[in-house]
């Protein structure tokens, strides 16, 4: 378990490297922010001023190793726009988006998991057909195309609920909703799929010649180890919610780390993108270590090595 543990850190490290590489040149591309920060006909004096005090003056590669170095110190650099260090803004929006991540799963995993089990035990009838349309509708709809209908429905046309904004209870709904739907296809397809193969298991059917009820044999027995599957991939999908906020958080202007990911890629912020992208894969390298090594306690097939 052990040698797995730094085994795992060693990839994270290297992975980590690549993904601030990647993102600190991909960003690049995006433009300068002096051209934003400037008006138009300022004399090019002021534009070199500017860019010496961004530190934007050397090469590419001059200006990534200074990253890589102060990186390895801790320091992230400062936001261009805002003028705070990078890792505070980030701490400061974090608790907005995971305000609403658990309600997210939550939702994900009542409404997904529940319909796994039943399009299992319906398989091929039109229940089945039916669950697993709603399952392809789920991956198939873009989530800010949802999240404008459900603003325009629940919000402009009934008036029942906020339409962005965090606030009270009401303002988590349109957005849980959103953030939450394209789980749901995962977790069907998934827990279905698991069913089908337990449900065949010998101590299935020793459960029923012991004279247990259906219920019994399939929410207790079938669904518990039906879900080691969906543990394994629990890492996959809290990721996926992570990086789905870029796009739920925009549309509802709710203020996590989604939607200032957003401002930092209109704004050209190179520091706080690159800060929040190399946060963001260090937080999801951290619980999918953590669900590999709970999965190995969880299963006593699985011994990791």
């Amino acid at each position: 378990m052990k040698r797995y543990i730094v085994h795992r850190l060693l990839q994270g490290v290297v992975l980590l490297f690549l993904v601030a590489a990647i993102v600190f040149f991909l960003g690049r591309l995006t433009g300068n922010p002096v051209d934003l920060m400037l008006p138009e006909g300022s004399p090019p004096e002021d534009r070199v001023a500017m860019t010496q005090a961004l530190g934007l003056d050397g090469s590419l590669l001059h200006q990534f190793l200074i990253f890589i170095g102060n990186a390895l110190h801790g320091d992230l650099g400062m936001s261009i726009r805002m003028r705070e260090p990078t890792v505070d803004v980030f701490f400061s929006r974090l608790p907005n988006t995971l305000a609403i991540i658990p309600w997210a799963i939550l939702f994900a995993v009542a409404v997904g998991i529940p319909l796994g089990v039943v399009a299992a035990l319906n398989r091929g009838n039109i229940v089945d057909r039916a669950a697993g349309a709603v399952a392809v509708l789920g991956i198939a709809t873009p989530s800010f195309w949802l999240g404008v209908v459900l603003i325009f429905v629940f919000s402009v046309q009934l008036g029942w609920l906020p339409s962005g904004r965090m606030g009270g209870p009401d303002h988590y709904v349109l957005p849980v909703i959103t953030l939450g739907s394209f789980l749901i296809a995962g977790f069907m397809r998934l827990v279905r799929s698991s069913m089908l193969d337990v449900m065949g298991g010998e101590f299935v059917k020793l459960a029923r010649i012991k004279g247990l009820s259906e219920a019994a044999v399939v929410w207790k027995h079938c669904l518990r180890n039906a879900l080691i599957p969906v543990l394994t991939l629990w890492g996959v999908f809290v990721g996926n919610l992570i990086t789905g906020a870029i796009v739920t958080e925009t549309v509802f202007a709710w203020p996590g780390i989604g939607r200032l990911t957003y401002e930092a890629v209109i704004y050209r912020d190179f520091p706080l993108l690159q800060a929040i992208i190399i946060l963001k894969a260090m937080l999801i390298l951290s619980i999918n270590l953590a669900v590999d090594i709970l999965y190995a306690y969880v299963d006593p097939r699985i011994r990791l090595a």
